[in-house]
C-alpha cells in the first residue's frame, strides 16, 4: 500500500525526517569515506605520515621565519598542511612531491584559489634523484624518514647555500646531528652537519601528530649554513670522512694502511692528481728486498682483524668504491692475510699517508669516533698538501 506523504499542519509545519532516506544518505557517505580512505592510503613504505595538527604546522612556518619575498623548498607536501601555511608568508613555494595521487591532492586543493596556484610550482618525482635543485631561500620538510640523511646532505651541499632549512627529522636521526666527538651517536652525519651549518633543536612532536602514528617520535631541527661557507671543498671533506667513518672504532693508522680498499682508491686519485698536473710517475714494480721490507699485515698496526668493508656503523653511508668491491676484497683478505705486493706507485703512496697519520698529524693511533673537526681539517690538508685526494 502506497504510503500518503506527510504533510505540515498540526504540528506546527515540522517535518519529521524519512529513517529510510537517513540510512541511505547516510550509508553512501560511509561508502565515499571508504573510497577515499583507500584511495589516499599512506605509503609509510616511503615514509608517509601526514601532519595533521594544524598547531604544530603553523609553529613549524613560523620557527622559519620567513619573508615575503622567499622562495620555499617544500619536500613532501603530501596533502599541503604545511603548504598552505607558507604561501601565507612566502612569495613562492617549490613542493617536490613523489607520490603522483598526493601530488594530485595537492594540485586539487588550490584549484580554487588561482592567485595562490599560481606561486605554487609542483615538481614530481625523488628529491635526491633531482642533479640541480632550483633556486630557493629556506627549505621546510615533514621529511620522508627513509630520505633523512641524503638528504640533509643534499642541502648542506648546495650552492648557493638557502638561508636556514626547518625539518622535522626522526628523533635519533636528530640526536645525531647535534653528537660530539665520543658520543655513541657521532658520525660523518654529526661532523658535516656542524663543518658547514649550525644545527638547533627547535621543538618535540609526538607520534600523534601524525597520520598515521610513526613508530617513533620526532624532533624539528633549525640548520643554517654558514655564512661565509668555509673554505674547504665539500667533495674532499665528505670524501676524507667517508673513509674514517668506515670503522669508526678503529684506530686511524689501522683504517688506512691496514684497508686495501682505501688504499687502492688513494693509488688511484694519486694517479690521476700526477697525471693533471704533469707529475712523472715511476710506475715499475718493487725490487725483492724492498718488497719484503714493506709486507705488513693487512689487519693494520693495532692486530684487529678485518672482516669485510661491510661491517660498519652507518651502512648507508657506505661509498659505492666500498659497496663495489666488499666481497672481493673479504673473501682475497680471508684466503690471504698478507698484503699483496704492490708497484713503486702504491708503496710511494702507502708512504705519504703513514707520514701523514705518523709525523705531520700525529693522529694515527686515534680513533675516529674521538677525532674532532680541527682534526679532520688537518688531517685533509696534510693528506692534499701531498697530492693525496679523496673525489
Amino acid at each position: 500500500m502506497a504510503r500518503t506523504p506527510r504533510r505540515s499542519g498540526s504540528n506546527g509545519g515540522i517535518t519529521k525526517p524519512d529513517p529510510y532516506a537517513t540510512a541511505a544518505a547516510t550509508r553512501k557517505g560511509k561508502s565515499k569515506t571508504t573510497a577515499a580512505n583507500n584511495i589516499f592510503k599512506m605509503n609509510t613504505d616511503i615514509g608517509q605520515h601526514i601532519l595533521k595538527n594544524p598547531g604544530v604546522a603553523q609553529a613549524i612556518v613560523d620557527k622559519a621565519d620567513l619573508k615575503q619575498s622567499d622562495i620555499v623548498l617544500e619536500v613532501g607536501p603530501g596533502t599541503g598542511n604545511l603548504t598552505t601555511r607558507i604561501l601565507e608568508k612566502a612569495k613562492r613555494v617549490i613542493a617536490v612531491e613523489q607520490d603522483p595521487r598526493m601530488a594530485a591532492e595537492l594540485t586539487k586543493r588550490f584549484q580554487s584559489t588561482p592567485a595562490t596556484a599560481k606561486r605554487l610550482e609542483l615538481i614530481l618525482g625523488d628529491v635526491i634523484k633531482i642533479p640541480e635543485l632550483p633556486y630557493f631561500d629556506v627549505c621546510i620538510s615533514n621529511t620522508p624518514y627513509q630520505i633523512s640523511s641524503p638528504l640533509t646532505f643534499k642541502l648542506l651541499a648546495t650552492s648557493p647555500s638557502p638561508r636556514t632549512c626547518i625539518l622535522m627529522f626522526q628523533r635519533e636521526f636528530a640526536m645525531r646531528l647535534f653528537a660530539k666527538a665520543g658520543d655513541k651517536l657521532y658520525s660523518r652525519l654529526s661532523v658535516n652537519a656542524q663543518m658547514w651549518a649550525t644545527v638547533t633543536h627547535v621543538m618535540k612532536v609526538g607520534r600523534n601528530n601524525f597520520n598515521p602514528p610513526p613508530q617513533v617520535e620526532s624532533n624539528v631541527v633549525r640548520i643554517t649554513p654558514k655564512k661565509p661557507r668555509p673554505q674547504v671543498s665539500y667533495e674532499e671533506w665528505d670524501g676524507l670522512l667517508r673513509v674514517v667513518f668506515v670503522r669508526k672504532n678503529r684506530v686511524l693508522r689501522s683504517g688506512f694502511l691496514g684497508t686495501s680498499s682505501v688504499m687502492e682508491m688513494l693509488e688511484a686519485n694519486y694517479r690521476t692528481f700526477c697525471a693533471q698536473n704533469d707529475v712523472i710517475l715511476d710506475d715499475g714494480p718493487l725490487d725483492e728486498a724492498a718488497a719484503e721490507g714493506m709486507e705488513i699485515d693487512e689487519a693494520g698496526a693495532d692486530g684487529e682483524e678485518w672482516d669485510g668493508i661491510m661491517d660498519m656503523d652507518d651502512e648507508d653511508d657506505l661509498p659505492d668504491f666500498f659497496k663495489e668491491e666488499a666481497d672481493r676484497k673479504a673473501k682475497k683478505l680471508q684466503d690471504n692475510p698478507n698484503r699483496k705486493k704492490k708497484g713503486k706507485v702504491a708503496e710511494l703512496v702507502r708512504a705519504k699517508v703513514k707520514k701523514v697519520l705518523e709525523t705531520d698529524t700525529d693522529l694515527a693511533n686515534k680513533r675516529a669516533r674521538l677525532c674532532d673537526e680541527g682534526d679532520f681539517l688537518r688531517l685533509l690538508y696534510a693528506f692534499n698538501q701531498e697530492g693525496i685526494h679523496f673525489s
